[in-house]
């Protein structure tokens, strides 16, 4: 499934998006998680793709091929992220689309579809899917997370760098040889000195020291009046059972708008590459679809 390779401007910056399935109508806005870039949804938005929509698939700035932030301490942060995805919305006159968000990218939909920060969104977005994400995270999860992203490492060659990420990612569930040589040369800068480093900017990880609570969402969770599927890793660190528990009883949990899918074999987060995985989002997409 062909797929083309854009950029824009947002927020003062140069963003990078992929898009699949540009002939078709219907809309899906896939996020990737903190340290990541959009290619990591190339199987789902292939699938997509091929059941009928298109699928936009952006680099967070600081990642992949977007500019790195200027003010990392008060631009790496989901207010700002917001402020990207509604900057990103009016450049592509997108006024209905489904959400998919792992990990950061569930934090910033929550927060998009919720409409506290950047209301314009909230109307425009009609599912959210938050793969391994929740309203509250586990604080040795985000440590954990924090050792690895703040201070990436350098090898000398690209297959060393596969192998660390084939470690540090084992979470992630299986992948195919081919699925993880192609996320290590999508996840892969040469630095000045010619090693080899994971394709993000260090400063990003800055958001938990300096916005510590950032990622503690409930007033956005609340607010969110989509229906919200959750694929959580059934070995998930970042997401434990007793915030889960919490999703069930407060807003759209309350509402009867939740609904929830544990990922056998999976951690922190499900890659979206394997059948199980891509046919649950899809149906409850297109379960959503005339919503």
């Amino acid at each position: 499934m062909p797929f083309s390779s854009n950029y824009l401007s947002c927020a003062g910056y140069e963003l990078h998006y992929t898009e699949w399935g540009a002939q078709h109508g219907r809309t899906v806005v896939a996020w990737h998680g903190l340290a990541r870039t959009g290619r990591d949804m190339d199987e789902l938005a292939a699938h997509l793709a091929a059941h009928g929509w298109r699928v936009i698939c952006p680099d967070t700035i600081g990642r992949g091929l977007s500019q790195w932030a200027r003010e990392p301490q008060t631009e790496y942060r989901l207010a700002f992220y917001a402020r990207l995805a509604r900057e990103l919305f009016d450049a592509l006159g997108l006024d209905a689309v489904h959400w998919v968000g792992t990990s950061m990218g569930g934090a910033i939909g929550t927060v998009a579809a919720g409409g506290l920060l950047e209301p314009s969104l909230k109307p425009r977005i009609r599912s959210l899917v938050l793969n391994d994400n929740a309203p509250e995270l586990a604080a040795p999860a985000i440590a954990r997370i924090k050792a690895y992203a703040g201070e990436p490492p350098a090898f000398a060659t690209v297959r060393e760098l596969e192998a660390f990420f084939r470690q540090v990612y084992a979470p992630y569930g299986w992948l195919s040889d081919a699925q993880w040589r192609r996320l290590t040369e999508t996840s892969t800068r040469r630095l000045p000195d010619g090693r080899v480093t994971p394709h993000y900017d260090p400063a990003m990880v800055r958001q938990f020291d300096h916005q510590p609570d950032d990622y503690l969402i409930w007033p956005h969770y609340d607010a969110l009046q989509v229906p919200v599927l959750l694929l959580r890793g059934a070995e998930s660190d970042l997401v434990l059972p007793q915030a889960v528990a919490q999703m069930r009883t407060r807003g759209p949990g309350a509402a009867g708008r939740l609904q929830v899918i544990e990922v056998p074999g999976c951690g922190h987060a499900p890659a979206l590459n394997v059948p199980d995985q891509l046919e649950a989002v899809t149906a409850f997409i297109e379960a959503h679809a005339g919503a």
